[in-house]
């Protein structure tokens, strides 16, 4: 399981744009790497990214190799009604981790 830190508003007026920032703690191995024996480290990254307030998608990308270990990903969505974010990360090697937090809406 990943280490998984998140920034987002508690509450928020409606109507509001607010900032959600995600950091997950990940080697992000692109599999052009040799280890100490000499052998390709094996390939090893978060390949998607996704977003959901109250099952709504509000933002995805996709990644790459080319991303730095330990992404960071920061976007801004409208508060529109109060309820959960769902983050959700997936990758090589069945990796998947998902962690939500809750915005109250006044």
């Amino acid at each position: 399981m990943a280490n998984v830190l998140v920034n987002a508003p508690k509450t928020a007026k409606r109507g509001a744009v607010v900032e959600i920032k995600a950091l997950i703690l990940h080697p992000m191995e692109t599999g052009f790497r040799s280890g100490t024996n000499g052998q390709f480290i094996p390939r090893n990254i978060v390949e998607r990214f996704t977003a959901t307030w109250n099952d709504a998608e509000i933002f995805s990308m996709d990644m790459s190799p080319a991303i730095s270990a330990n992404p960071f990903v920061s976007f801004f969505a409208v508060a529109a009604e109060s309820g959960t974010i769902r983050l959700r990360w997936t990758g090589d090697q069945d990796f998947a981790v998902e962690e939500q937090v809750a915005i109250a809406v006044e």
